[in-house]
């Protein structure tokens, strides 16, 4: 990294990265706040909000509203500090993994949100686990410090045994649930004492000349003062200190302590990002690397998202650029197509309000609204023929067959069907022999996401059913092999939304079965989206 030449200012202060975390860590409320701070909102709404009080910006969906869970990414964009922030909040549910995964291939660094009291669950290690993959840069932040929660040694012991990372403290908890005051910031040797007044005040920050200042007993009751001097004495001991070179690489995280509902420790884990966040990072693709400050448009579809405004029919691809500097109208190549595509109305978004973009730089995420031309994995580029690697599809896990209740609407149940394939919200397989649709997901909730939404956006009523099936795989091989292989087991076979050849099977035996008796095809659980 070190001997790449200097980004233009304008690529050089974009931060673009996703907050991760278990279902109910908080990630959601931590969006608003960020939002908040950001001069973006005037005021955080919360996820269950009561009364009058402002429903969050960032769950945009009905069904999310309702159940107060996230179940689709979102993008924003806002400025703070002389720093352009693409923060893209992404779903805890487990069912939901697949899109969170998709969104990490487009962001340079994570946020880890970690619940004081519970720890590291398991939906954090998983995530955590594709972070590594992608050695992307992880900064941690323990929240709900306001209520019981663990002692601050073991949640740290607990992320290092568990995530094998080592974790360095930028910030040290005063007190714990109702005791919790504040924190010490161990990077800028500064008091921060929250107000637990007004939830949408920015703390207070004091300057200190390290725990020995007299200061110090003013703000701090005595048998916290002298808990904290010996707890920090211990953790400049045992823990390592911040080293930004060892964070970019990924071996270590920065944990900082708060609580978002409270608006506390979140302007620090902000400048954290900020000042020690990686500017936009090269993006691989088949045949080379892109380096953001190349002149070249370069960009990739990371997401699609159907019906974000109902009354329009609409598709929004979210595209992340890899370099160059986009304004709009400009014509790009869809390399799929081999097409000329006019971006004439690309949206940057504020969760569910959008604007129009004049202009964008590498490390921007920006929606392109188009009537199904654009899927997840394809390539706009200013001529050059690039397939960006890495964004995967992966084998659902659950199989059923979906019918629409009334048997007239089948033909739109086709198309709505076809709307959700391309959006990568499920897989939807067309079995060779019989009529009808199997429908295959990652977790059991998002069989009634897709009801939910096939109703409320296309006004049909549908029906899903178990299915004889229990996976599928993709077959790849020599082609007359796959046609002959196809036609010997017909009753295995569908076709996937791309026209791709799947096999349906009950047994893992099945599938072990073929590896041997077919040296030449090959069956996988997981295919490269890309053209």
């Amino acid at each position: 990294m070190s001997n790449r030449p200097d980004l233009p200012p304008e690529i050089a202060r974009r931060r673009t990265f996703a907050i991760i975390s278990h279902p109910d860590a908080g990630k959601t409320t931590l969006t608003e706040k960020f939002l908040l701070y950001g001069g973006a909102i005037q005021m955080a709404g919360q996820v269950r909000a009561k009364g009058e009080a402002r429903r969050t910006r960032s769950d945009f969906m009905k069904m999310e509203q309702d159940r107060g869970i996230s179940v689709s990414a979102s993008a924003m964009s806002f400025d703070y500090d002389g720093h352009r922030f693409n923060l893209v909040d992404t779903p805890g549910h487990s069912d939901f993994s697949e899109d969170t995964y998709r969104t990490l291939t487009a962001v340079d660094a994570a946020i880890m949100v970690i619940d004081g009291a519970k720890g590291v669950e398991s939906q954090t290690r998983k995530l955590f686990e594709v972070c590594r993959l992608r050695d992307l840069p992880i900064l941690t932040f323990c929240n709900k410090m306001d209520r019981e929660s663990r002692e601050t040694f073991e949640i740290i012991d607990e992320i290092q045994e568990n995530l094998a990372i080592d974790v360095a403290p930028a910030s040290w908890p005063i007190g714990v649930g109702r005791d919790f005051i504040g924190c010490y910031d161990m990077l800028n040797d500064r008091l921060e004492l929250m107000d637990r007044a007004d939830r949408n005040k920015v703390a207070e920050s004091i300057q200190i000349e390290g725990l020995d200042d007299p200061k110090l007993a003013e703000h701090v009751p005595e048998h916290l003062l002298e808990k904290l001097c010996e707890e920090v004495e211990m953790a400049r001991e045992l823990l390592p200190t911040f080293d930004r070179q060892s964070f970019l690489e990924g071996h270590l995280t920065p944990i900082w302590f708060g609580s978002a509902i409270n608006s506390f420790g979140v302007r620090e884990l902000m400048n954290g990002i900020r000042n020690y966040g990686p500017p936009p990072q090269p993006q691989n693709t088949a045949s080379r690397e892109i380096a953001p400050e190349e002149k070249a448009v370069t960009g990739f579809v990371f997401k699609v998202q159907a019906n974000m405004d109902p009354k329009h029919r609409d598709r929004v691809a979210f595209m992340r650029l890899a370099s160059g500097h986009f304004s709009r109208g400009m014509k790009l190549t869809h390399v799929r197509t081999k097409k000329p595509m006019a971006v004439s109305n690309p949206v940057l978004f504020l969760a569910a309000d959008r604007e129009l973009a004049e202009e964008a730089w590498a490390g921007d995420i920006i929606g392109i609204p188009n009537h199904g031309q654009l899927r997840i994995g394809d390539a706009l580029t200013e001529g050059e023929a690039l397939r960006f690697t890495g964004i995967p599809s992966f084998a659902p896990e659950l199989l059923q067959s979906v019918r629409a209740t009334d048997p007239m609407k089948a033909k739109h149940l086709e198309k709505a069907l076809m709307q959700f394939a391309e959006e990568g919200a499920a897989k939807v397989f067309k079995p060779l022999i019989g009529s009808g649709f199997i429908v295959g997901v990652v977790g059991a909730l998002q069989f009634e996401v897709l009801a939910s939404r096939i109703e409320l956006e296309y006004g049909i009523p549908v029906r899903f059913e178990g299915s004889q099936f229990t996976s599928a795989r993709w077959v790849t091989g020599p082609k007359d092999d796959v046609d002959a292989f196809a036609n010997a087991n017909k009753g295995h076979m569908a076709q996937d939304h791309d026209g791709d050849v799947v096999y349906l099977t009950r047994l893992q035996w099945d599938i072990d079965r073929i590896e041997r008796d077919h040296p030449s095809l090959k069956l996988t659980a997981t295919k490269e989206m890309m053209i």
